[in-house]
């Protein structure tokens, strides 16, 4: 009896977790933008670990922060459709960004 009652119990868990499971597999397969891009320092190589913030031009506050890596390089995940951004990171020019829908975008910044 308690084996058929723990068969019973694992199969309602599983029909409970079944729709969170596809839900999160469905946000997996959203559409998206990317814009990838490099950090140089002003001697032209690649910078770690310079703060790079990215918000839409419509906006003041930066919407996503992260750090250039190794390389100096960072990418960040955004929703597809038409949009301009700005990336700006510490001692460098803001860049302008268009995004027309799920496309890629390569981008570099250089600090002064």
């Amino acid at each position: 009896m308690t084996t058929r009652k723990n068969s019973l119990f694992l199969l309602a868990l599983a029909l409970l977790l079944l729709p969170a499971a596809h839900a999160a597999d469905s946000d997996a397969k959203k559409p998206y933008a990317l814009i990838f891009g490099t950090v140089y320092g002003p001697d032209n190589r690649p910078a770690y670990g310079v703060k790079v913030k990215i918000r839409r031009a419509d906006q003041k506050k930066a919407k996503w922060e992260l750090m250039s890596d190794h390389s100096g390089e960072f990418a960040q995940r955004l929703p597809a459709g038409t949009a301009d951004y700005l990336i700006s990171a510490d001692g460098a020019p803001e860049v302008k960004v268009h995004i027309e829908n799920d496309e890629r975008q390569d981008i570099s910044l250089h600090l002064q």
